[in-house]
């Protein structure tokens, strides 16, 4: 199948190559299988995203971050709603498998959604939807009678410096209650991929730095950081005994070191925040 994404919309292939990478690993750490069959589908040189297996680490452990957050909160919320923002072609619903009692929307840009229909089969209790996340008018047809959590992976560096704060009240004024996850880059990051493989190619621009979590508390009303963890801090808590000696120390080193140094530290974070109050 042919791909024709350009710009921002192009770069979604760039982690969705780095999971089927992980997946064909011999240690893999997401085992997205999916992501390695659409690879297989698509009719795309993924080689000139730059893209390589020690990346690919990265991107997996990420992605177990955001599924194991997902999965912590569906078990507190057995009914609530999923607004999966930025979704791209990942098999996030597919990992989860969340089950009858959990409404899942996946969001994103139109033609990549329809790509993504033409690539996955439709689930129950499951819809896309084609918008723009910084739209706020595809808000008004989902329901608010539910605890609603907003997952966006990857996303909000691609948001205007505007864009960014105001899609976020437009969600927390929306529903009653509910959290967030997702990660930012901080500024200095932002700048300094201009000259990435990845951006050369796509012609695609990051925007929106972040440079304290705490600054969206400020920015959004009602929004309260619950937790931020360095992004070089993803392998914490990961069961990473059944990787090679040499992989496992490297992980194990980046955890503990990088994530404490001053500057890399300060990279980027995955964030998670509360807002609302429950029966409101």
């Amino acid at each position: 199948m042919k791909v024709s994404l350009t710009g921002a919309a192009e770069t979604l292939l760039a982690p969705l190559y780095a999971r089927a990478l992980d997946a064909r690993s011999p240690h893999p750490l997401l085992g997205d299988h999916t992501a390695s069959a659409l690879v297989d589908k698509l009719d795309y040189d993924f080689g000139r995203l730059g893209m390589r297996q020690s990346s690919a680490v990265g991107v997996a452990l990420r992605a177990r971050h955001f599924d194991r957050r997902v999965r912590e909160f569906l078990t507190a919320h057995p009914r609530a709603r999923v607004l999966h923002l930025g979704c791209g072609l990942d098999s996030r619903v597919q990992r989860i498998a969340p089950g009858p009692t959990v409404h899942w929307y996946d969001v994103d840009q139109p033609e990549v959604i329809e790509l993504r229909k033409e690539l996955y089969e439709p689930l129950t209790d499951h819809e896309t939807v084609a918008a723009s996340v910084t739209d706020a008018d595809w808000l008004a047809d989902i329901p608010t009678d539910r605890p609603v959590l907003v997952v966006a992976e990857g996303l909000t560096m691609y948001l205007a410096a505007d864009e960014g704060p105001r899609a976020l009240r437009n969600l927390v004024d929306r529903f009653s209650h509910g959290e967030m996850v997702f990660d930012t880059y901080a500024r200095f990051a932002v700048r300094s991929t201009r000259s990435m493989a990845l951006f050369r190619q796509t012609g695609a621009r990051l925007a929106w730095g972040v440079d304290d979590p705490r600054e969206l508390e400020r920015e959004v009303p009602g929004l309260r950081l619950v937790e931020a963890v360095s992004a070089y801090a993803t392998a914490a808590g990961v069961d990473l005994r059944h990787l090679p000696r040499g992989l496992r120390i490297r992980l194990g080193l980046s955890t503990a070191v990088l994530s404490r140094l001053p500057v890399l530290g300060r990279v980027g974070h995955i964030s998670r925040y509360a807002f609302g109050t429950a029966g409101t």
